[in-house]
């Protein structure tokens, strides 16, 4: 696992900012990092990187304990975080330079270049940092974030302030750069989880309240799943209650019902089976499956 969390705990006196949660995020994979504002995202994602020492509990980053061995999770991690701190005075090419020094890269010319051209900053290159819209600070904050080539990228907020193009663009280069490396990134764009996030983490007062894939969450918020059917011929209800696991069966026309289930696989496989063998046409099957937001709003209002 690139990383691997254990019973992580934050305390500032009394309050607990994070609240004994454990995580393990792998190579190859978008990690969405989710939770009210005050949740304990940030204050997460700053044990990862070093910024501060967790209470109790470990974290490790490729293999190196952040506590014991911080600069080796450094060496390995690129961070963007949420008040993206670029010193504004400095023109794009010489801070990115500024940053290529820092971390002893070889060919910096050529990393810098390759970056400027993956984060769109050809155009603005030799502009000060300080004369940038806020969505290329962002790009620039991207750039020194990857810079290194590290093996984990952890993005707070990355996108905030993008327009809806500079949005397209960044969340294409997010979701490639997932495929080989782990990326862990924090939003409130609940659009932009479902269009690149593998898997979902989301935290509440401190507390991890679910971590699975999206369409996973959906059916456990709700505790059912809601399929449309439609035949080409009048079927009955007593024929439809053979389908395997469907617990629930609503007429919506002599040809077409709404099927629920309360499992977690899904059941569409077995309906078109189940339409193969008693010789029906079916003309529709579609899941009715919660928004984005509807889960966010149902995992965090429940633990509160």
């Amino acid at each position: 696992m690139s990383v691997k969390v254990n019973s992580l705990t934050k305390k500032y006196g009394a309050q607990h900012a994070v609240d004994d949660v454990s995580f393990e995020a792998r190579s190859g994979e978008v990690l969405g990092f989710l939770g009210p504002n005050g949740a304990g995202k940030t204050t997460t994602m700053k044990i990862l990187t070093c910024f501060i020492p967790q209470t109790e509990g470990t974290a490790t980053v490729c293999g190196y304990d952040t506590a014991e061995e911080p600069m080796k999770v450094r060496e390995r991690i690129g961070y963007l975080p949420e008040h993206n701190p670029l010193y504004k005075d400095m023109y794009v090419r010489e801070y990115l330079t500024f940053v290529a020094g820092l971390h002893k890269l070889p060919n910096k010319k050529n990393r810098i270049a390759d970056m400027i051209e993956m984060t769109g900053l050809g155009r603005e290159q030799k502009k000060q940092i300080g004369a940038l819209s806020k969505g290329y600070r962002q790009r620039v904050g991207l750039a020194q974030a990857m810079l290194h080539d590290p093996e984990v990228l952890i993005l707070d907020e990355p996108t905030s302030g993008l327009d809806p193009n500079q949005l397209v663009d960044i969340r294409a280069l997010i979701k490639e750069i997932g495929k080989t490396k782990t990326v862990i990134f924090s939003t409130h764009i609940m659009q932009e989880v479902q269009a690149i996030c593998d898997r979902v983490l989301i935290i509440n007062r401190g507390k991890l309240v679910a971590n699975d894939s999206i369409d996973i969450l959906r059916q456990r918020a709700s505790g059912k799943t809601t399929i449309t059917v439609q035949f080409l011929e009048k079927i009955g209800m007593a024929q439809l209650r053979n389908i395997p696991d469907a617990t629930h069966i609503e007429a919506l026309s002599d040809n077409q019902w709404k099927i629920t289930t309360t499992k977690t696989h899904d059941i569409r496989p077995k309906i078109f089976k189940f339409a193969v063998e008693n010789g029906l046409t079916l003309i529709e099957m579609r899941q009715d499956v919660q928004s984005v937001e509807d889960v966010f709003q149902t995992l965090t209002r429940r633990e509160t």
